[in-house]
């Protein structure tokens, strides 16, 4: 009898560890967005970006936000769609598209990436999320073009404010900074192009 009744309680045990696990909370997953304008002429050239760097303590599938100067918090059920670098490249390449009306723009390590005339790789020193307060970006970038080895590089340092606590909010302000940076990246571009006129 208290054998049976042994065995009973361990299997309530069990399932309660069961049904305790399946209804931990539900991960909510994020990805950054293209934002800018569509320019009005068409780019006759191509362009490439990538690789694109990140620091390795957001270089995972959790958000990372900052809770203080020294201290982070990495999130469990808040967390990127897909790597983080690989996001960052493809925003950046899509804006790069729309601002350029460049047709043909690809992300490393894509086929058309060797053919580019232009590559702009980017490097992300700091990609810090402060939800409820701002997104912070600060990269350094290089575009290389042509056949004529020209190189055009700069920095885009952007801190963008958050206007709520949610974190869909904080991915925006991110994507806003991701803007400011492809403006920077197009620019320098453009340059190019018309110095090697």
């Amino acid at each position: 009898m208290m054998r049976n009744r042994t065995a009973f309680t361990v299997s309530c045990c069990i399932l309660a560890a069961v049904v305790a696990g399946c209804a931990s909370p539900r991960s909510d997953f994020y990805t950054l967005s293209r934002s800018a304008k569509a320019g009005p002429a068409a780019a006759g050239y191509s362009v490439a970006v990538g690789p694109v760097s990140v620091p390795e303590i957001v270089d995972r599938p959790q958000i990372v936000v900052r809770t203080g100067p020294n201290q982070v918090f990495i999130d469990e059920f808040h967390r990127w769609g897909s790597p983080l670098r690989d996001d960052i490249a493809r925003v950046v390449a899509g804006n790069l598209a729309a601002l350029l009306g460049a047709p043909q723009v690809s992300v490393f390590p894509r086929p058309a990436f060797s053919a580019a005339k232009y590559r702009a790789a980017v490097d992300v020193m700091v990609f810090d999320s402060t939800p409820g307060e701002s997104a912070a970006l600060d990269a350094v970038w290089v575009v290389r073009g042509g056949g004529d080895g020209a190189i055009a590089s700069g920095r885009t340092a952007v801190r963008e404010t958050v206007s709520d606590g949610g974190y869909a909010a904080m991915v925006a302000a991110h994507s806003r900074a991701l803007e400011k940076l492809s403006v920077d990246i197009a620019d320098a571009i453009r340059g190019l192009e018309h110095g090697g006129r």
